[in-house]
């Protein structure tokens, strides 16, 4: 059931102008690119970023997270830059560190001085990256199916999509690298099922770009040591990427960890689990606790 999450979340997605009522939408120019985003509920600010190739619709709204956490919150979901509606440029430098400025543009644009920030996946390792160059920015934090991608971390997978995206194959690679240890890798008609509808809404040059960009987001040991803002990271069980979480346990300081049993990289995210360990943290850490609750 697992292995066909993200078939039937993409589904969804083709028919979400008809089954999700349409949040309120925004752009602005980040540094000359377009930065679509959606906003929706009143409260405390919370900023969701979205995972690579996805975008904030298939990320957070048709599994329920946007609608959710718009119960008690300010919540406004961006497009990565190279996704969604937002802009797509095709160079390497224009990702990487500018996609965490995009998110401190966006505050910027919305005249919002700090703000909860949700990170998943791609938009996790943005998350570090902003906590490192922008704590100020920032009330508490999720990292969703990330962890500590460290300088001496294997970058051939990066790599390798990259070279698919620029050959036309998609992100079959990152799917099998994704792949849940001990399970068996879907079929080859699966997997070219997938990636088509995934790459039919996406710009494979500004993929590749955007995936080799990633490499200059990796932060050190010292400043995983010297964190100051209360994180929360959340990973699946059977994610490939629990270990990242691992290795940054017992290294960031303030750092709290939720492993969501039997999740992998494309279900935790939609899991109820996710959502409410969400709530729970933000509420905790709310400026204004008495006005704050845990959304069901």
């Amino acid at each position: 059931m697992r292995q066909r999450s993200l078939f039937g979340l993409v589904i969804l997605l083709l028919a979400a102008s008809v089954a999700v009522a349409a949040p309120q939408q925004g752009q602005f120019l980040s540094n000359g690119v377009k930065i679509h985003y959606i906003t929706e509920g009143e409260g405390e600010p919370v900023v969701l970023i979205h995972g690579f190739s996805a975008s904030a619709m298939m990320n957070w709204v048709m599994p329920g997270v946007f609608a959710n956490l718009s119960k008690h919150y300010h919540v406004i979901a961006l497009d990565n830059r190279g996704h969604g509606q937002s802009g797509k440029p095709h160079e390497i430098e224009k990702y990487g560190p500018e996609m965490v400025e995009d998110v401190v543009r966006l505050l910027d644009h919305l005249h919002i001085e700090k703000a909860h920030i949700v990170g998943y996946s791609m938009g996790g390792f943005i998350t570090e990256k902003l906590l490192v160059t922008h704590p100020e920015r920032v009330i508490c934090a999720v990292v969703g199916g990330a962890g500590w991608r460290r300088h001496d971390d294997n970058p051939a997978v990066i790599e390798e999509v990259a070279k698919s995206l620029e050959a036309g194959t998609g992100i079959l690679p990152l799917m099998k690298a994704l792949n849940p240890p001990g399970h068996p890798m879907p079929t080859d008609e699966q997997l070219k099922a997938r990636n088509q509808l995934l790459m039919a809404a996406n710009d494979p040059k500004a993929l590749a770009a955007c995936i080799r960009g990633m490499v200059n987001l990796e932060i050190t040991k010292q400043q995983l040591e010297q964190n100051k803002v209360p994180v929360l990271a959340i990973i699946g069980e059977k994610d490939p990427l629990k270990v990242g979480v691992d290795n940054m346990t017992g290294v960031m300081a303030n750092l709290k960890v939720v492993v969501v049993a039997n999740g992998d990289h494309m279900s935790t995210f939609q899991s109820p689990k996710f959502t409410g360990a969400v709530n729970e943290f933000l509420s905790a850490h709310s400026r204004h606790p008495a006005t704050a609750s845990v959304g069901k």
